[in-house]
């Protein structure tokens, strides 16, 4: 990312305010952070509490945290592997500064393991490399160790220094931020004021109570409630180990529209930020009942002889939530013991295959979601170490009507107190109770039967019976409410 898309990332500037920016650069020269402090854009205040944040770009090979050797493994590789062979197209790979780049190429013809090319344009004083026998020698012993090819990792020390520089606890939540993003679904004034503490505590929080109400929705909008954008590393190294730890599917960038393909014009240089480390949103993770202990492990690839982070070591200064607790092949009891020392301790301790551990902080925000209830799911002692305990139960009538009228003014509908007098009395009749979720299954339901139909949308008594009778089965019995179950369970 460049600085003018970090800096709107922060919302301190503008696309508008950037491209301005860029539009003196390129007229007076100067950084760009210069040229927008000049056309007072940003304070100089400003600029240095972002740069403050981000991990400082290494001038030197020692700067790197990575021992000379790995550093140059890595180069072969990339070399032998991409076919890169200019400081440039080594530097976009590697993710290190040109001067650290050049320092590598020097010592690797040093040693034998590349020459030069001659120069790799016309107008250009830039030399091309090739490999040696010696360096491809050395290529094929370093893939033989690991086939990590890519951005240079940073060291574990670097990794936790910057890990709590960035916790997830600086942030202040304040009411305001909660009813904004709460906004669009239906809290009660009373969860919003418990919700809050337990938020700005960053402590574990268990969320509870009956299917289809909310839980999983309220846990990931706790989650996205975080402004701060952090750095994440690309890669980590660990006593000659590499463990991969961004992740698109779970790291999001921020979007910042085309500022981040301004050109060379806009792009951070020197001083600005390490181009190993990826500026990110607090990251979000959510595991269901596919969770399992070996899950919780650093993932050893057998042929690619390099580590996966973890889920739970990926949403490091972010949010993990555990999802249908209680649900997973794991039972609670296990779950928690594995947890009982992060939670606590606020680190956790991974094992190598080498059969060493190493310890990397626990900086996160662990939200439980169960719909069992949590005197059955473990004793009071573990109980105790989750300090913020949410009952989210069934709505009430105004609620309920208030959730059906949204779901069917988003698909255009006309809802009318006739409709939700059926849904009211089918439910009280077969013993059931309202939930949020029964508004959008019903509707989905008559949408279905009107499509079916060939009929404008509309909602009829039959079809609203029909979507009930989907939702829920009943036998001939007759006592109907013992005879009612759910088909399946919608969170």
């Amino acid at each position: 990312m460049q600085l003018g898309g970090l800096l709107i990332a922060y919302g301190l500037v503008t696309e508008s305010d950037v491209e301005r920016a860029i539009e003196r650069q390129a007229q007076m020269g100067g950084r760009l952070g210069e040229n927008l402090i000049a056309l007072g854009l940003i304070t100089q205040e400003q600029l240095d509490t972002v740069l403050y944040k981000a991990p400082l770009v290494p001038r030197t090979v020692a700067d790197t945290g990575i021992a000379l050797n790995s550093l140059l493994r890595l180069m072969i590789k990339s070399m032998a592997v991409d076919g890169h062979e200019t400081p440039t197209e080594l530097m976009g790979r590697m993710k290190l500064p040109y001067s650290v780049v050049t320092s590598l190429c020097q010592v690797a013809g040093e040693r034998k393991l590349i020459e030069a090319l001659g120069a790799a344009g016309i107008r250009t004083t830039e030399l091309r490399y090739g490999l040696t026998s010696i360096g491809r020698d050395w290529a094929s012993e370093a893939l033989d160790q690991n086939r990590y090819v890519g951005p240079c990792p940073v060291s574990l020390a670097q990794y936790t220094h910057q890990s709590l520089r960035q916790r997830i606890s600086n942030e202040r939540i304040e009411r305001e931020r909660i009813l904004q993003y709460f906004s669009n679904i239906v809290v009660s004034d009373d969860l919003v004021r418990r919700v809050g503490p337990a938020i700005n505590s960053m402590r574990a929080m268990l969320l509870f109570g009956p299917p289809g109400n909310g839980k999983t929705t309220i846990a990931e909008k706790i989650g996205r409630i975080f402004k701060d954008i952090i750095f994440i590393p690309h890669a980590i190294e660990v006593d000659g180990q590499i463990v991969k730890f961004y992740d698109p599917a779970i790291h999001e960038t921020p979007e910042t529209g085309e500022i981040g393909n301004a050109g060379a014009a806009g792009q951070l240089r020197g001083g600005d930020y390490d181009q190993r480390w990826v500026p990110c949103r607090r990251p979000l993770v959510m595991a269901g009942g596919e969770l399992t202990m070996e899950m919780l492990d650093l993932q050893f690839n057998q042929l690619a002889r390099f580590y996966e982070a973890p889920l739970h070591v990926k949403a490091i200064n972010g949010t993990f939530i555990i999802d249908d607790f209680g649900r997973q092949i794991v039972r609670p009891q296990e779950l928690l013991n594995r947890w009982i020392v992060p939670l606590e301790a606020r680190v956790d301790y991974l094992k190598l295959h080498t059969g060493n551990s190493i310890q990397v902080p626990f900086d996160e925000f662990v939200v439980f979601s169960t719909n069992l209830t949590p005197d059955d799911l473990v004793d009071p002692a573990f109980l105790r170490r989750i300090p913020y305990k949410l009952e989210i139960g069934n709505p009430n009538r105004e609620g309920f009507v208030t959730v059906f009228q949204m779901v069917a003014d988003s698909k255009g509908m006309e809802l009318t107190e006739e409709t939700i007098q059926t849904v009211v009395d089918w439910l009280e009749e077969m013993g059931m109770p309202l939930a949020f979720y029964q508004p959008k299954y019903i509707t989905d339901q008559v949408l279905s039967a009107c499509k079916y139909e060939g009929v404008p949308a509309a909602y009829s008594r039959q079809h609203v019976v029909d979507a009930l009778d989907n939702l829920y089965m009943r036998t001939t019995n007759s006592n109907p409410k013992a005879q009612v179950s759910p088909l399946r369970r919608i969170n």
